[in-house]
């Protein structure tokens, strides 16, 4: 509800229709002055986002403390005292995500820093040896025979060309686009339209990383983290999908149930997540080594909740609940490697 001052005209600034009271009986736009403040801006805002009337707060504590409840009120219709489940998703994914993008940082310069090594050395600092260190080491890995400098250069030529990133595991390199599509031209090898587009990506992939695993392996998973809300968004029908299979037997449940049902599972872990981050930053900046201990007790917590959950929304007994919250632990294993597979592919293709 605004605090701006109401109009003195009774004609509706929307739809033009006779204001009596506060609000338009025909669209139901409130009747107060349009010129507005900064605050007032920001407000409205924060106010569309999570009805900040006591709305926000009394569904979170029901949420947090009442695993299933709100799942089962919204199945009954009573929906008007709470939050509404997708815009609290929305809300919650936004502020978890926010906060974990500007926490997480991957060690991309150490992991750039790693190249291809030979006995535990980088080519670099073969190279860099002295005469007799250099000798000593050939001997090493050339069955006990020295190697001159120029036959060294020479074996870590052949080994270059054996290296590399093979998306589909084969051993043959190709350096171009050129010399794969030549060998596919006079009929040596047969590729269809997929395999050529992967063994494309596997040439710009050795030429742009030059056998600099590190770098490539930094950029990977840079990528891949940055498709993480999109792989739990995808994940949250697949989700409802195994619970309707899962309680299939039981009529009264509709897809729709099954997936309200996870939208507030979904919420809960973002805020149990949030907890965590917020722990292991006090580790990092304190050092205080006992806060793991609380970690690990968040996750537990995270699947004692869906245990409850799952028996105070479906009502079924221990036994049936337990079975069931096996099955789905498993399922839900299963899609997210599978969804982590495909995002995989899709970020090898985007790098």
């Amino acid at each position: 509800m605004s605090d701006l001052p109401l109009r003195k005209e009774n004609n509706c600034l929307n739809c033009g229709s006779t204001v009596i009271g506060k609000y338009c009986s025909e669209c139901g736009q409130e009747n107060t002055e349009p010129k507005e403040t900064i605050w007032h801006l920001l407000s409205h805002f924060f106010n569309d986002i999570t009805h900040f009337d006591g709305k926000f707060f009394s569904t979170l504590k029901l949420l947090l403390f009442r695993p299933g409840f709100l799942s089962k009120e919204y199945m009954k219709g009573r929906r008007a005292s709470y939050l509404n489940p997708i815009r609290m998703y929305l809300f919650t994914s936004f502020i978890f995500f926010l906060v974990f993008f500007s926490v997480f940082h991957f060690p991309e310069r150490d992991l750039k820093d790693v190249n291809f090594t030979l006995n535990g050395k980088t080519f670099a600092q073969i190279d860099s040896l002295p005469a007799q260190k250099f000798t000593d080491f050939t001997k090493e890995i050339n069955r006990g025979i020295p190697m001159s400098r120029k036959e060294f250069n020479e074996y870590k030529d052949s080994l270059n060309s054996e290296s590399g990133f093979y998306i589909l595991g084969q051993k043959k390199h190709y350096k171009t686009k050129e010399e794969y599509d030549s060998l596919v031209a006079s009929g040596a090898i047969h590729s269809s339209w997929i395999r050529k587009q992967i063994v494309y990506k596997e040439i710009e992939l050795n030429n742009k990383y030059q056998n600099q695993q590190g770098k490539f392996l930094s950029d990977f998973i840079q990528s891949l983290m940055h498709h993480f809300p999109q792989i739990l968004f995808i994940s949250l029908p697949f989700v409802a999908l195994i619970l309707k299979l899962l309680y299939i037997r039981q009529k009264i449940f509709y897809y729709v149930s099954h997936t309200i049902f996870t939208i507030h599972l979904y919420i809960f872990v973002f805020i149990a997540m949030l907890f965590e981050i917020g722990i292991q930053q006090l580790e990092r900046l304190h050092g205080l080594g006992w806060v793991y201990f609380i970690s690990n007790l968040l996750t537990l917590i995270i699947l004692f909740y869906l245990y409850k959950a799952m028996r105070n929304f479906y009502e079924q007994g221990r036994f049936k609940t337990i079975i069931k919250y096996i099955l789905f632990l498993f399922s839900f294993f299963i899609l997210i490697v599978f969804l982590f597979i495909v995002f995989a592919f899709i970020s090898i293709f985007q790098i």
